[in-house]
């Protein structure tokens, strides 16, 4: 089976390529890839190349595929699985395998299993530990997006709290209490803003912050206050540079008592000693911003730590249980992954969409990887539209949602490259 493939071969050396797949072996799936968006994960993996924990010695002689939230269609089916899975069928994936202890991971450390390409062979790893999932959605662009949806999902579910008299930990985030999100309009921030609405168990306040005027009017417009009080949650975007003081116009905001929940979805030091400042008696704070420098370091209140029994984690990725929470919650309505997206490309927008991610504005780049596009911001299709019927009927659909990417305008652009 010939593939098309973005693959990394060092240090920030991505290289789009058409090779030949191995023959497929008995317990292994031949999958064709239709969705896979681009994760900061992604970049962080090409500015390292070998240096990256889960990234193989030898890259640079046997290259891998780049891209871990992708979704697709079955091929062909192995013997091993064939009672299980079957051609034709859309899937989902997991890509925190954690397989007796290996860091490999597709995306990172897979020559034939990676999301940026047309076609790759799930190895048996992937089912034994039941990562690859069966999905029945409409959208393939819900799928690929679970993944990032089950990583804020993940990070919720291991938040903790203590309690003294019988040391049992109670795990999620506090019923009734109050959630700070720092630097958290990005893609990823504002799912962790959303997804506090479809808890059953929910906060009363949520606190999202950035810096960024452009960035904070986004989830304002997608994530209204009144909304949220309908679901019982008063949520609210700070700009800390706003106030002289932000510390205490974020303390005041909870009535004085802190955060029973901060989670840090920067990589910046000042973000995490605010959290850590901010955090109320038992307070739990989540590093999940993964940064880049293996000496990262910041200054924790440790008398706050004995005192008030503040705690510190970190988070990265998601399990299976938050990946089939996250499809079904999405299948359910109940949360939008689209609030993350704002631009969509072909494969060979890959590279330098990966290459140049922190630098472009916006949200999730979600690629479509068996046509060639370049990344497009979806507030440019209708002045795309005036010269093109394809961006028109783009606009047209996005406009029907909200101004958000979805099942029909996917169908449009899928039905159109199909002719090519």
């Amino acid at each position: 089976m010939r593939t098309r493939a973005v693959r990394l071969y060092g240090a920030d050396d991505l290289r789009l390529e058409e090779f030949d797949l191995p023959e497929m072996k008995d317990d292994e799936i031949l999958v064709k890839v239709i969705s896979d968006s681009i994760c900061m994960s992604t970049y962080k993996l090409l500015k390292q190349g070998k240096k990256h924990k889960r990234a193989p010695a030898d890259i640079d002689v046997h290259p891998i595929i780049i891209g871990h939230e992708f979704t697709g269609d079955i091929v062909k089916v192995g013997k091993k699985w064939a009672d299980q899975f079957r051609p034709g069928e859309k899937f989902a994936q997991q890509p925190a395998l954690n397989y007796k202890g290996s860091l490999a991971s597709p995306g990172y450390s897979y020559r034939y299993y990676g999301g940026a390409c047309t076609y790759c062979i799930v190895p048996q790893e992937v089912m034994e530990l039941g990562c690859l999932l069966h999905y029945n959605g409409d959208s393939y662009f819900e799928a690929s997006l679970a993944e990032p949806m089950s990583c804020i999902i993940g990070g919720y579910n291991a938040m903790y709290h203590t309690n003294k008299h019988n040391y049992q930990h109670a795990m999620g985030v506090r019923k009734g209490g109050a959630v700070l999100i720092l630097g958290g309009a990005g893609p990823m921030g504002l799912g962790a803003a959303e997804y506090p609405l479809a808890l059953k168990d929910k906060p009363r306040l949520v606190v999202v912050t950035d810096v960024d005027p452009a960035r904070l009017a986004r989830p304002r417009e997608l994530l209204p206050a009144e909304e949220a009080k309908k679901a019982g949650i008063e949520l609210v975007f700070v700009n800390p540079r706003d106030h002289d003081d932000q510390y205490a116009y974020l303390k005041d905001l909870t009535g004085g008592t802190g955060y029973d929940d901060v989670f840090v979805y920067a990589p910046i030091r000042e973000l995490a000693e605010l959290g850590d400042k901010l955090m109320a008696f038992d307070g739990c704070m989540n590093f999940f911003a993964g940064p880049t420098d293996p000496e990262f370091k910041a200054l924790i209140n440790l008398y706050n730590c004995h005192y008030t029994s503040t705690h510190i984690m970190g988070t990265t990725g998601g399990n299976t249980d938050d990946m089939v929470e996250a499809l079904t919650l999405s299948a359910d309505g109940r949360i939008r992954p689209a609030v993350m997206v704002t631009h969509v490309g072909g494969m060979d927008s890959i590279i330098d969409a990966t290459a140049n991610l922190p630098s472009i504005p916006g949200g999730k780049k979600l690629t479509y990887t068996q046509f060639d596009m370049p990344l497009t911001a979806i507030d440019d299709f209708a002045k795309l539209g005036e010269k093109d019927p394809l961006f028109r009927k783009l606009a047209d659909s996005c406009e029907r949602h909200c101004g958000l990417w979805n099942g029909e305008a996917e169908a449009i652009l899928l039905a159109h490259h199909a002719k090519d």
